[in-house]
C-alpha cells in the first residue's frame, strides 16, 4: 500500500490542481459525514474521472488511489470540473477551511451599515462560510459596533434566497409586543428575539458551527471597537437622555463628560460575558435559563420589567414573503407583516412598475402600509389599492439592514431595530445590552423595516437584495433603486442614487446575469451619504 509520505511525494510531481487535494485517512466532509477506509461517498467516482481528465492523454496519476481513503471536501461539495476545484484552497501552503483566505476568486458580498460588521461578514465569506453564516456574524457584529439601532434586546427580520429552493422566504424575529404593561415599568421593554432569530436564520444553509460566527463579536465587545462615525452620530443625537443611565455612560461616555466619539475606544466587558455565555450555552439561555432568570431580575432595574413566561415563549418563525412579478420572468419579494415595511415597499415597487416616479412611488407605498395598520386585513390587497388617503405615520423608529450574497448564489437582506434610537435607553445591569422599547406603547411605534430579494425561479439564479434604513423613508430606499434598475435598466449606483431619497440608506446587491452564473457582473455596493461599507467581490 502506497505510504503518505509517497503519495504526497506523488502529488507534488503533479499538476497544481491535485497538488490542491488533501490527504488523510479521516477527516470531516464539508457536508458533516465522515470518509473512512473502504467507503466511497456520493460523487467519488465522478471526481476521480473528473480529475484523471484534466491530464492529457488520459493518465489517472498514483495518488487518486489514495483518494478513497481521503476526506474529499470537495467530493462532499459536489465539485465538478477542473476549474472549479481551482477556486479553493484545501490545504498545503494555504488557510484551512474557516478561515480567511481559504476562498480564493470570487467571494460573494456583503454590505451593512457599520464597517467593523461588513468586514466580520467578508471574513466569514472568504472562509468559505455562506451567505446566510456571513449574515448571522455581521449581525452580532453590529449588537457590538453599532448598539444604538441593532441589539440582543431588539430583533429583526430578514429574507433568503436560496437556489436548491428555487424561491425565498422570510425569517421573522421582530422584538415582541407586550399584552400588558406591568406596574413597575417606567421603560417598559419589547420582548428580545435577536439572539433566536439569527440562530434560526443560520439554520437557512449555514456552513459554520453557530458559536463560532458569535466569537468575533464577543472578541470586539471584550477587548474593543472604536466607534463608527455612524454609532457616533446616533449617540450625539441623543446623548443627554441616555448618558443618564450610569450604565449607558460607562459604555458610551467620556471619562470628562459628554458622549464618545469617532475614533474613540469603546469597552463593553458585560456585553461580552453575555455573548460568551450564550455562545457556551445556547441561545436558549437567554430565555429559559440562567441568562433569562438573570435578565428577568435586571429588566426590572432597566424599567422594562420583562417576565420570564414572555421570554420562554418568544419564537421567531417562518413566513411567505410579499412576491410580486418584476421583469423578464423574475420575482421580487418583500417582508411581510408585522415587518410591514415590506408592505409600503411592495406597493411602492407596484407603483413604479405602473410608471410612477420615485416620489409619487413613495408616497403611494406610505398610504398603504398607513391603511394597513389602520384596517388590517391582507397586506397584498393593499398593494394595488389606489386612492388610499395620505399617511398620517408621524415618528418613526430607527434601524439598520445588510445584504450578503455568496458564490453559489445563495442570499440574505436584513432589516434590525430596537423599536427607537438606543431602545429604551438603559442597559440591563451585569449584561451589558440595551432593551428595545415595547411597541404600541407610549407613543412608541413599530418600524417600517424594509428589505427586498429579487430572483429568477426557473433558472434557480439570485439576481439581487436590497435593506433600507431611514424611518418613513426606508420602503422608498429598497423599492426605488430595486424598480430602477430591475425595471428601467439603470446600472446599480445609478439606480441607488436615484431611487433612494431623503433619509433613506441603502445597501444593495445585484448580479446582472444572476447567480450562479457570471460572478463579474455582481456588485455590493450602499449610499455614500450613510456610514456604512459595502465589501466582498474577489479575494487574490
Amino acid at each position: 500500500m502506497t505510504s503518505s509520505a509517497e503519495i504526497r511525494a506523488q502529488a507534488f510531481r503533479m499538476p497544481a490542481v491535485l497538488q490542491r487535494i488533501a490527504f488523510r485517512d479521516e477527516r470531516q466532509s464539508a457536508e458533516g459525514f465522515r470518509v473512512r477506509r473502504g467507503f466511497t461517498p456520493p460523487g467519488l467516482s465522478a471526481l476521480r474521472r473528473s480529475a484523471a481528465s484534466c491530464f492529457q492523454g488520459g493518465f489517472t496519476p498514483p495518488v487518486l488511489s489514495a483518494l478513497r481513503r481521503s476526506a474529499l471536501v470537495l467530493a462532499a461539495l459536489g465539485l465538478a470540473g477542473c476549474q472549479t476545484i481551482s477556486g479553493l484552497n484545501p490545504f498545503a501552503g494555504g488557510p484551512a477551511s474557516g478561515q480567511p483566505g481559504f476562498v480564493r476568486g470570487f467571494l460573494g458580498g456583503i454590505a451593512t451599515d457599520d464597517p467593523a460588521a461588513a468586514l466580520a461578514g467578508r471574513q466569514v465569506l472568504s472562509a468559505g462560510g455562506t451567505a446566510v453564516d456571513a449574515a448571522v456574524a455581521a449581525a452580532f457584529m453590529m449588537s457590538v459596533t453599532l448598539p444604538s439601532r441593532v441589539g440582543l434586546g431588539g430583533g429583526g427580520a430578514c429574507l433568503v434566497f436560496d437556489p436548491a429552493k428555487a424561491g425565498t422566504e422570510a425569517v421573522m424575529f421582530l422584538p415582541g409586543a407586550r399584552s400588558s404593561v406591568p406596574a413597575d415599568a417606567d421603560r417598559p421593554a419589547a420582548v428580545p428575539l435577536l439572539a433566536r432569530g439569527l440562530y434560526a436564520l443560520s439554520t437557512r444553509r449555514s456552513g459554520r458551527p453557530f458559536e463560532a460566527l458569535m466569537a468575533p463579536a464577543e472578541q470586539a465587545a471584550r477587548f474593543g471597537t472604536e466607534v463608527s462615525r455612524g454609532l457616533a452620530a446616533d449617540l450625539a443625537a441623543v446623548s443627554r437622555p441616555l448618558l443618564a443611565d450610569p450604565a449607558a455612560q460607562m459604555v458610551f461616555g467620556r471619562p470628562g463628560g459628554g458622549p464618545k466619539q469617532a475614533g474613540e475606544m469603546m469597552l463593553q466587558p458585560e456585553l461580552a460575558g453575555t455573548l460568551g455565555q450564550i455562545r457556551l450555552a445556547g441561545v436558549g439561555d437567554l430565555h429559559q435559563g440562567v441568562l433569562a432568570r438573570r435578565l428577568e431580575e435586571g429588566s426590572r432595574a432597566a424599567g422594562g420589567s420583562l417576565t420570564l413566561e414572555e421570554l420562554r415563549a418568544a419564537l421567531p418563525g417562518l413566513a411567505q414573503p410579499i412576491d410580486l412579478p418584476s421583469a423578464g420572468g423574475d420575482r421580487i419579494a418583500f417582508l411581510p407583516p408585522p415587518a410591514d415595511g415590506g408592505v409600503a415597499a411592495a406597493a411602492a415597487f407596484e407603483a413604479m412598475r405602473g410608471g410612477a416616479d420615485v416620489a409619487e412611488a413613495s408616497r403611494r407605498g406610505l398610504a398603504a402600509v398607513a391603511a394597513f395598520r389602520q384596517r388590517g386585513g391582507d397586506p397584498r390587497s393593499y398593494v394595488s389599492a389606489a386612492n388610499l388617503p395620505p399617511a398620517g405615520l408621524g415618528a418613526l423608529p430607527a434601524s439598520a439592514g445588510l445584504i450578503a450574497f455568496d458564490r453559489t448564489g445563495l442570499a440574505v437582506s436584513c432589516a434590525f431595530t430596537l423599536n427607537n434610537l438606543f431602545g429604551t435607553g438603559r442597559i440591563v445591569p451585569g449584561m451589558g445590552f440595551l432593551l428595545a422599547a415595547a411597541p404600541n406603547i407610549g407613543g412608541v411605534q413599530p418600524p417600517l423595516l424594509a428589505a427586498a430579494m429579487a430572483y429568477n425561479s426557473n433558472i434557480r439564479g439570485f439576481r439581487l437584495a436590497a435593506a433600507a434604513s431611514g424611518q418613513q423613508d426606508a420602503p422608498i430606499g429598497v423599492a426605488g433603486p430595486a424598480a430602477l434598475h430591475l425595471l428601467r435598466g439603470l446600472p446599480p449606483q445609478a439606480a441607488l442614487e436615484a431611487g433612494a431619497p431623503g433619509a433613506a440608506r441603502t445597501h444593495l446587491g445585484a448580479c446582472l446575469n444572476y447567480l450562479p452564473g457570471r460572478p463579474d457582473r455582481c456588485v455590493a455596493i450602499n449610499d455614500p451619504r450613510g456610514a456604512g461599507v459595502a465589501l466582498g467581490a474577489l479575494d487574490q
